[in-house]
């Protein structure tokens, strides 16, 4: 179960640099906003389409397993890919 930001950083962080090319340049930020967790990441440029995917259904499928995760905690978490 997955209950702290920095546990929900780390899922993050550990499924993202697993899609990447460049795992040294993936960024991952925490941070609170209205009862919810919000999960900002940031890659290179040119691992943008493997986090995103064709039609976006890898960032889909990372919203769900985040979803997923901290579904137990009963707190909202938004996962942001950021460019």
């Amino acid at each position: 179960m997955i209950t702290g930001s920095e546990a929900v950083g780390d899922l993050v962080a550990f499924i993202t640099k697993s899609l990447v090319a460049e795992p040294d340049a993936v960024e991952v930020r925490v941070r609170e906003e209205d009862r919810a967790l919000v999960v900002e990441v940031r890659v290179a440029p040119g691992d943008m389409g493997k986090v995103i995917g064709r039609g976006g259904r890898i960032a889909r499928a990372m919203r769900a397993v985040v979803k997923a995760a901290a579904l137990r905690s009963g707190r909202r978490v938004l996962l942001e890919i950021m460019q």
